[in-house]
């Protein structure tokens, strides 16, 4: 690859989508480009501005990125080259990130470090109000460094909010929500604030750049929780070639996965099965499901499928093969090398 290619990523500097960014390319052979959004990754590569793109695609805890199933929907039609050609796993531990009440720091001027680096001790019990449809809630992983009274909102990705729910049931129930299009620039709105009653669910990174204080660390639900972040380019540059030495073996292909869209109608019973029956008869194992709107017609939906595999083995293509016979369209995504099995 000719040195210093263009790679967006949906930014600022510090989120996670950077993170992942910097574990897939070589800062010294690469310029990195920051996006506000998801959707302008995505327009960077499909005008060649961007060689590639880093979008995140799936949380552990929280799901799919709707925001990118949406775009690779395409129901406008901006994006039709763009297909997905890597995947990186990024573990996720969000702090909350903001300044202390005034009230603290003028009776614990001592605390300031502690709150610098998070190593305060905890000093609330997190226990989570019951209510009438959950009078058993589950107790906070978490606990806050410092009291958060002072808090009057808060700033995040949609994303954070249902990775943390348990720790903002006990210790944020009823403080504002703002979703903004980053965890890291959640934490650049609160540092420009000078109200300090806002405070940021993001990163420890987010903390350092941006000279906050660690109100709470590891606030997650989940102490695995992670995020999968796809890199996409242009179909164009895509090598739907097996390689030389490729094998049709199960072992090679789990050594990959695939991602493609397709449509069926949705007044013939068994359409959707018919489908999925074609991949079994194939011995094609299906990883993820996912459906989103298609745009054709109110309640009318688009099937995501990834799937274990990658295009040039034989039973994919013979798959692709018999979803025309079945469906009324489907679109390739793109293949890649499976992430967690290079780590097995």
């Amino acid at each position: 690859m000719q040195s210093h290619e263009q790679i967006a990523y949906l930014g600022p500097k510090a989120s996670y989508t950077h993170q992942a960014t910097l574990s897939a390319f070589d800062s010294d052979n690469y310029t990195f480009s920051p996006q506000t959004t998801i959707e302008d990754v995505f327009s960077q590569v499909q005008s060649g501005k961007a060689n590639f793109g880093v979008v995140p695609f799936e949380n552990s805890t929280n799901g799919s990125v709707v925001f990118t199933l949406d775009l690779f929907a395409d129901q406008s039609a901006k994006h039709p080259d763009i297909v997905v050609c890597g995947e990186r796993y990024v573990e996720v531990h969000h702090c909350l990130l903001g300044h202390p009440a005034a009230s603290s720091q003028a009776h614990a001027p001592a605390s300031t470090k502690a709150l610098r680096d998070g190593t305060r001790s905890p000093s609330s019990s997190g226990h989570a109000t019951p209510r009438p449809g959950n009078p058993n809630p589950t107790n906070s992983r978490a606990a806050p460094l410092t009291d958060l009274s002072h808090i009057k909102k808060l700033y995040s990705h949609p994303q954070a909010w249902g990775q943390c729910k348990t720790f903002l049931s006990c210790y944020l129930k009823g403080v504002e929500r703002q979703d903004v299009s980053s965890t890291s620039r959640a934490a650049e709105l609160v540092a420009a604030d000078e109200t300090n009653t806002t405070a940021a669910i993001s990163s420890g990174i987010a903390a350092q750049m941006t000279g906050l204080d660690f109100l709470a660390r590891d606030i997650e639900d989940d102490k695995d929780n992670a995020t999968r972040f796809f890199i996409i380019r242009r179909r164009s540059l895509e090598d739907t070639s097996p390689s030389p030495d490729e094998e049709n073996s199960q072992e090679h292909t789990r050594a990959y996965k695939s991602l493609l869209s397709f449509t069926v109608s949705h007044t013939d019973a068994g359409a959707l099965a018919d489908a999925l029956a074609v991949f079994k008869t194939q011995g094609i194992n299906l990883t993820s499901i996912n459906p989103r709107p298609s745009g054709e017609a109110p309640w009318h939906y688009m099937f995501f499928v990834e799937f274990s595999g990658r295009r040039g083995q034989a039973a994919v293509d013979d798959t692709l093969t018999g979803l025309d016979n079945v469906v009324r369209s489907w679109r390739w995504l793109g293949s890649w090398e499976n992430a967690l099995q290079q780590k097995q």
